[in-house]
């Protein structure tokens, strides 16, 4: 796998004592899974990075905040990580704990029949059954983006079709407002609740105070997205599926195959498309190393299966470079980048 072949090596830069190591892995009884030296680019879709020192996955809140305050109480960098389809890791890999939310995936319906979460067998209480125009749905950070389509096309609530088209994990695609032509989560979003990454307090907004805007939101980058409700409608299956079938499809015509990728590198530019800028720059196919701009869709920068994180930051460079020089405009990154080169 790329940039595994170095993990070992790159372990060694770890600021981790042997003491910080023990009180991590003590947190395994309140429900913190710890893997020490672990790659990261098995924690991506792009399949790239060094090791992080360490990697903590707790299985509750309460789990997730035992995790922070010991790193503070520590003074051990934290970064946090979703589902990594919008992560781009350095080859250096990440110093500190990371904390992957992966397994914060509880989510739950509040209607008038009472509370459903997703493990509910009793769907009684359907469209035609329910005289409220609006269901509320808590949702964790860690769930993917995937299943809570899955769950509210079940439960025939609409409002998430544009999800068809969005990889992820919901804390992720929170904070970045993600979505297609079909909608965005500020659409959908009532409250949103976040853990302070200083001091591990929790804190409830409503989603005015979230800021919300294309790619983007006001969330505090020292706080950590950790459940939200969101405001859903009654609607048909049948048409909440021909809505994601037709989404999907048009992705699917659009995206690169078989190569390891981020889905789009740039934001688009009002009024334009990070894609045609690009294109017409003459950058599809362009490569640095195992670092590609896809040819299948030019705003797609690809890891082809040879790739290191700095080919990829390189061709990043290049394709900004050219089209701010060519069209006087300045590319802003929709992926995430951490760690170090």
């Amino acid at each position: 796998m790329p940039g595994s072949a170095t993990d070992s090596a790159l372990g060694a830069r770890s600021v981790l004592s042997a003491d910080d190591r023990a009180a991590l892995a003590a947190l395994a009884a309140q429900g913190v899974e710890l893997r020490l030296d672990a790659p990261m680019s098995r924690r991506t879709t792009l399949r790239l990075g060094g090791p992080a020192d360490a990697l903590a996955m707790p299985d509750s809140r309460a789990a997730l905040v035992a995790v922070i305050k010991l790193c503070v109480a520590r003074g051990l960098p934290i970064t946090v990580i979703g589902g990594g389809s919008n992560l781009l890791v350095r080859d250096g890999g990440v110093r500190g704990v990371v904390i992957a939310t992966r397994k914060l995936r509880a989510v739950r319906r509040l209607d008038r029949a009472g509370d459903h979460d997703s493990g509910d067998q009793d769907r009684g209480d359907q469209a035609g059954e329910n005289n409220d125009d609006k269901v509320d749905v808590e949702v964790e950070c860690g769930l993917s983006t995937g299943k809570l389509l899955s769950l509210a096309t079940e439960w025939e609530l609409g409002g998430l079709e544009f999800l068809g088209g969005v990889p992820g994990s919901v804390g992720g695609g929170m904070r970045m407002n993600a979505g297609t032509y079909l909608g965005e989560f500020k659409d959908v979003t009532k409250e949103v609740v976040c853990v302070r990454m200083s001091d591990g307090e929790l804190i409830a907004r409503d989603a005015a105070e979230c800021g919300f805007g294309y790619r983007r939101s006001a969330i505090p980058s020292d706080e950590l997205v950790v459940a939200a409700t969101l405001s859903l409608g009654w609607r048909a299956r049948a048409d909440i599926e021909a809505d994601v079938r037709a989404l999907r499809q048009r992705r699917h015509e659009r995206e690169p195959k078989r190569v390891s990728n981020s889905g789009s590198t740039f934001k688009n530019p009002a009024g334009d498309y990070a894609g045609r800028l690009i294109e017409a720059c003459g950058l599809k196919g362009t490569r640095v190393g195992g670092a590609e701009c896809s040819p299948a869709h030019a705003n797609w920068l690809v890891n082809t299966g040879t790739a290191t994180a700095s080919d990829l930051l390189a061709l990043i460079e290049l394709v900004r470079e050219r089209v701010q020089a060519q069209h006087g405009v300045t590319l802003e990154l929709e992926v995430k980048i951490i760690g170090e080169d």
